[in-house]
């Protein structure tokens, strides 16, 4: 296993991965799939940088992962989801563990919430006669962050809370 810096760098990279995502959906209301792979393909160095062991701590978290994928398949079947935001909620999913998902879960509705309001107001103030088209990859980028700050940065653990 290797050292903290290295473990810190994997968070690093979730972080900025997470601020390109939230940039690009605000800009062109689309979450790359390179980027949402490059997400997911990471995860198990993180979970190596953690000390996470194949058994139960990995299965945990890719079973978990696999959860979250149905259940927000079945939301992106009633057109109440974009595909983008259902694959980098998937591709955290395997990074942060089920207790702290909800918490980002949480986060990112308050989030959401918000902008949905404010982008309401944005769009009422300039007559825009177009359907509102909420980039809700900014929120579930807030909430990721939110996590990795106040459960990373400021514990000095792993984000999936096992390491």
């Amino acid at each position: 296993m290797p050292d903290g810096i290295f473990q810190y760098g994997m968070v690093a990279f979730l972080a900025i991965a997470l601020l390109v995502a939230a940039f690009t959906d605000l800009r062109r209301r689309q979450i790359d799939n390179w980027l949402n792979l490059a997400i997911a393909v990471t995860a198990p160095l993180y979970w190596w940088a953690s000390g996470l062991s194949l058994w139960p701590d990995v299965a945990i978290q890719f079973g978990f992962a696999l959860a979250v994928f149905a259940v927000l398949l079945g939301i992106y079947a009633l057109r109440a989801m974009g595909g983008g935001d259902v694959k980098l909620l998937v591709a955290l999913s395997l990074w942060i563990q089920p207790a702290l998902f909800f918490k980002l879960l949480i986060i990112m509705a308050l989030a959401g919430g918000l902008l949905t309001i404010l982008m309401g107001v944005w769009h009422v103030t300039r007559r825009r006669k177009s359907k509102l088209v909420i980039p809700y990859g900014v929120a579930i980028a807030v909430g990721g962050l939110w996590v990795l700050g106040t459960e990373h940065w400021s514990a000095g653990s792993s984000v999936i809370g096992l390491g």
